[in-house]
């Protein structure tokens, strides 16, 4: 077995400190991956600090992973050693099915996390990207357009297809007005999605100070949601409302700003359950949902439409040694907008 060096949480009360373990050794269907960055995702704050009540220690988080092929196995014909490569939330899929769905195998069970979990063995702990290299399996690597930096590319892989899917699937396009809530690691990343789709996007953020930034980026309109008249102003206008926040906010309140018919979907994830009122729903038949990451075929093709628009995260890059550091940072909103890890810096 190769040893790898990274950073990782031992318990949840303590920061990350250094790591050195054992990756399994690579099978015939396997790519080894010298990685490059990795981004810094909230939910590796949450389970980091076993804030879902489902971490197992150690744990080495990072699922935003890009970095460059190192080897392959005998039995892999998508990919050469060089190749420019990701690996997002995932690393197996539908374990005990008969078949592997590929446009719903992350919704299925028996999905193998890229970190926090266990391999098909049912033992060896997943090891995420903060760590200078990782073994997965050629169906879950997945390749950067030649225009796409790794380390601008990294969040792609789960706050860029987090945003992507949910757009996707509710159809956004010319002549449909969606608004993004929160302007953050995800909610920027679905103005400049949505805007290349050729939606018409509208950030309603809790203040205007992300506003030149929202703007640049593709937004059309820009709103406060501490204005009360933020509610007032923008009732029944738009089509799709796209909400990334991780925080308890009035979910009521904004799906009173639906057309008839509007469908209002969570991608964040609040810590404590939020009260919906039937009547916030059945008089304009308007729809509550959900949506997360996306399979493995439509990360892919979100690359891919990134590749054409020229579309990337923005970024911080960072010294693994300041992880604990930026933690903080995300947990007060103070990066714009994603923090990426320089991997290189595991040497220093």
């Amino acid at each position: 077995m190769a040893i790898a060096k990274g950073y990782a949480a031992t318990d949840a009360s303590k920061p990350l400190t250094p790591f050195t373990f054992e990756r399994r050794e690579p099978n015939d269907d396997d790519v080894v991956i010298s990685v490059q960055y990795c981004g810094v995702c909230h939910s590796d704050i949450h389970q980091a600090r076993n804030e879902w009540g489902n971490s197992r220690f150690p744990m080495v988080p990072g699922h935003e992973v890009a970095g460059v092929v190192s080897a392959i196995g005998s039995g892999v014909t998508k990919f050469k050693v060089g190749d420019r490569v990701g690996v997002g939330c995932f690393v197996n899929s539908c374990i005990g099915c008969a078949t592997r769905d590929l446009d719903y195998e992350h919704f299925l069970s028996g999905l193998t996390q890229t970190y926090n979990d266990v391999e098909a063995d049912g033992t060896t702990p997943t090891y995420g990207g903060y760590s200078d290299q990782i073994v997965v399996k050629e169906g879950y690597v997945l390749s950067f357009p030649d225009n796409i930096p790794l380390d601008a590319g990294a969040p792609l892989l789960c706050a860029g297809i987090t945003l992507y899917s949910p757009l996707r699937h509710w159809k956004a396009g010319p002549g449909m007005k969606v608004a993004i809530v929160g302007m953050g690691g995800l909610g920027h990343m679905g103005v400049k999605l949505g805007a290349a789709m050729g939606a018409d996007i509208t950030v309603l953020s809790q203040t205007l100070s992300k506003k030149e930034d929202g703007l640049r980026l593709g937004a059309k309109d820009y709103y406060a949601t501490s204005d009360a008249e933020t509610f007032t102003k923008l009732a029944g206008t738009f089509d799709l409302i796209i909400c990334t926040v991780g925080t308890a906010i009035d979910w009521n309140a904004y799906l009173g700003l639906l057309k008839f018919d509007g469908s209002m979907v969570l991608v964040g994830v609040p810590e404590h359950a939020v009260p919906v009122h039937a009547f916030s729903v059945i008089g304009g038949r308007k729809s509550l949902s959900g949506s997360m990451i996306g399979s493995i075929k439509e990360t892919q093709e979100m690359l891919d439409f990134c590749g054409e628009h020229g579309i990337t995260s923005e970024i911080e890059k960072i010294n693994i040694q300041d992880i604990n550091e930026a933690y903080e940072r995300v947990i007060k909103s103070d990066v714009r907008y994603r923090f990426v890890i320089d991997i290189a810096s595991l040497a220093a």
